[in-house]
């Protein structure tokens, strides 16, 4: 059976962890492993805080969206805000790369995402925003311990 949520929250970096937790509850019916858990919400983590720092230039204004669809033990997520977008989509993804040094930002957010998900595509415009679309297959056998 299908299952879908969406939720759109204002970009400040205190509700990256609202983020995290409400996608970790919605997918937690279909009683994914404790990994899976923590790579989910791993990525939600990494997907927000780069909207919100570098989509919104930490600015506290617009929007982040997250939609989640379940289906067959498959989680389908995606993450979009309308920022500033990506210049150059491919040096973006090089682990360590980031236009926040000053931050203390790692540059390991994509590299994150990739290693934790299934599949990803990130579609992203100059002035536009960025949507990211992430898809995991969670084992069909069930959790020994949530």
């Amino acid at each position: 059976m299908k299952n879908e949520m969406n939720i759109q929250f204002t970009a400040l970096s205190q509700n990256e962890s609202f983020a995290r937790v409400t996608v970790a509850a919605f997918i937690a019916q279909l009683d994914p492993t404790m990994d899976e858990l923590t790579e989910i919400k791993t990525v939600v983590s990494e997907a927000v805080t780069n909207a919100i720092i570098h989509g919104y230039e930490n600015s506290g204004q617009g929007n982040v969206y997250i939609s989640v669809t379940l289906e067959d033990h498959i989680v389908y997520l995606t993450i979009r805000d309308e920022g500033v977008g990506i210049p150059d989509l491919e040096e973006a993804r090089q682990p360590l790369f980031t236009t926040k040094p000053e931050l203390e930002r790692s540059g390991m957010g994509f590299t994150i995402m990739e290693n934790f998900m299934d599949d990803i595509s990130i579609d992203s415009s100059p002035e536009m925003g960025t949507t990211i679309h992430l898809t995991k297959h969670l084992s069909k056998s069930k959790a020994l311990c949530n």
